[in-house]
């Protein structure tokens, strides 16, 4: 490792962090001493795993209003956290959070970065994110904007991350002089708003001294990730309601959606569709979407089935009555569909057999 020390290569960040720092919730006034409250930069830094800062604004002003310290989170019950989080997506950052929280009322914070990344949801970037910010421990956070960063400040080939180890050792000594809370966000600032994946580079204090610029190579470095194709499936999505109640499958403990309400499902190839028919209990239906997840893109078609009585559930699958379907937290596939029922529908051209989609959601085959 032969690069120029980072101080001295990193100094310029300090005073255009000071001049163009964008004014958020989390970030405290004064960034020269700890943060006055840890939990909020633990909050945020969840919220902000995989989520724009737009986006994770409002929803850290409604999370904080209503659970202000990790001792009101620990104590909440999982169905108003998950309906705090309906929308912000990857649900499981939510469980992770309620279960910090709980750790943290029960034993008080951690008092290095070790104890911080025990703490459940914290992989090595938030935690020493949140030891930098909140405690302004020389802990280096490497997260996609700082790796792109650095990865063209160093003219690096190939993956970044492959080169954690040696971007800590060498950003750590920087952190004590630049001031950890300070640089931290200087370089997700940087990241954020000038050092994009198609970069300004007239707008960066370093550019400079950027290699990769010096070289004309930003559009190269650092190399695109591939990302897998997502799997493609076609299916109905059902509200399925017989007596003023609606049935759901209950959340689960684990997986993508673990702790969310959800409709139930039909992959349409279990269920070819045919014109409906007189004899049919009333169905409505409005306009299908697509709904896209990181490995996986479904054709929704949403229909309401009206029952004439319930019958026995099938484990797993509960019926909630409609009052208190709008306090369930859903995900965002299944929120539209909750929205879609206070609209009018159409009478649909086609459905899936409608005995046969009710099997498997009956406790016998009836």
């Amino acid at each position: 490792m032969s690069w120029p020390l980072a101080s001295d290569l990193l100094a310029p960040l300090a005073p255009w962090f000071d001049r163009v720092r964008r004014d958020l919730p989390w970030r405290a006034a004064d960034l020269d001493v700890p943060h006055p409250d840890p939990y909020a930069v633990l909050v945020s830094e969840l919220m902000l795993q995989q989520t724009q800062v737009a986006t994770v604004v409002p929803y850290f002003h409604r999370w904080l209003e209503r659970f202000p310290t990790a001792r009101s989170l620990a104590e909440a019950e999982e169905d108003a956290v998950h309906k705090a989080w309906e929308g912000l997506g990857y649900y499981r950052r939510a469980r992770f959070l309620k279960a910090a929280a709980g750790t943290i009322a029960a034993e008080g914070w951690p008092t290095d970065l070790e104890g911080l990344t025990g703490l459940p949801g914290l992989g090595p970037y938030t935690a020493a994110a949140v030891g930098a910010i909140a405690f302004q421990w020389a802990t280096p956070a490497l997260d996609g904007n700082a790796f792109r960063v650095l990865a063209r400040l160093l003219l690096l080939e190939g993956d970044p991350k492959e080169r954690a180890a040696e971007l800590r050792t060498w950003l750590s000594p920087a952190m004590a002089v630049l001031g950890p809370s300070r640089l931290t966000q200087a370089l997700m600032e940087l990241g954020a708003t000038a050092c994009l994946p198609n970069p300004t580079c007239a707008q960066c204090p370093l550019s400079p001294s950027c290699e990769t610029r010096l070289a004309g190579r930003t559009a190269e470095i650092p190399p695109v990730a591939k990302r897998a194709k997502p799997k493609a499936a076609t299916l109905w999505l059902l509200a399925i309601e017989a007596q003023g109640h609606y049935l759901l499958q209950a959340p689960s403990a684990k997986g993508l959606l673990a702790g969310l309400w959800r409709w139930p499902t039909v992959e349409a190839a279990e269920a070819a569709p045919r014109p409906p028919s007189p004899s049919d209990s009333p169905i409505l239906a409005w306009p299908g979407w697509t709904q896209v997840y990181t490995h996986r893109r479904e054709a929704v078609s949403p229909l309401h089935l009206r029952l004439g009585e319930r019958f026995p559930a099938a484990e797993g699958l509960q019926w909630v009555t409609g009052p208190d379907l709008p306090a369930l937290p859903l995900g965002k596939r299944d929120q539209r569909l909750r929205d879609l029922l206070e609209t009018p529908g159409q009478v649909p051209l086609e459905i899936p057999d409608v005995e046969l989609i009710l099997r498997p959601f009956r406790t016998t085959n009836t």
